[in-house]
């Protein structure tokens, strides 16, 4: 695996991490951070895919702009599209003032979220052997 592919995989990890631990937060859960957590960890992911296969990702937050070019190089990303168009709303909007998530919210970005990585990473860990 190369460097910036580990680095990429290593980013999305902690997105995911941090996504995790915040939904279970006892005291003050900050479910935004959840959300946009979980959104930048599917961004990470397809953005490892996209450098898996030489391509240099876009500086672009839309999940469906990257959807597309993953799907170029294997079909079966479309059905990533229900998951991607739920976290898709959390790339910016959700950082500024007027926009809240709640605990249901949450909960189901970073069950999104899950949805992404798990199948991400089989195309990786297939694209690497």
């Amino acid at each position: 695996m190369n460097e910036i592919l580990a680095d990429w995989i290593n980013k999305a990890e902690g997105d995911y991490n941090t996504a995790r631990r915040e939904l279970t937060a006892r005291r003050k859960p900050n479910y935004d951070a959840v959300c946009f957590h979980a959104q930048q960890c599917a961004e990470k992911y397809l953005k490892a895919f996209l450098v898996s296969h030489e391509i240099d990702p876009p500086r672009t937050h839309n999940l469906i702009e990257l959807l597309k070019l993953c799907s170029a190089k294997d079909g079966t990303f479309e059905l990533l599209h229900p998951s991607l168009d739920l976290l898709n709303a959390y790339a910016v909007d959700i950082r500024y003032p007027g926009e809240f998530s709640t605990k249901d919210e949450a909960r189901d970005a970073v069950k999104a979220m899950k949805h992404v990585r798990e199948f991400v990473r089989s195309k990786l860990l297939t694209n690497t052997k």
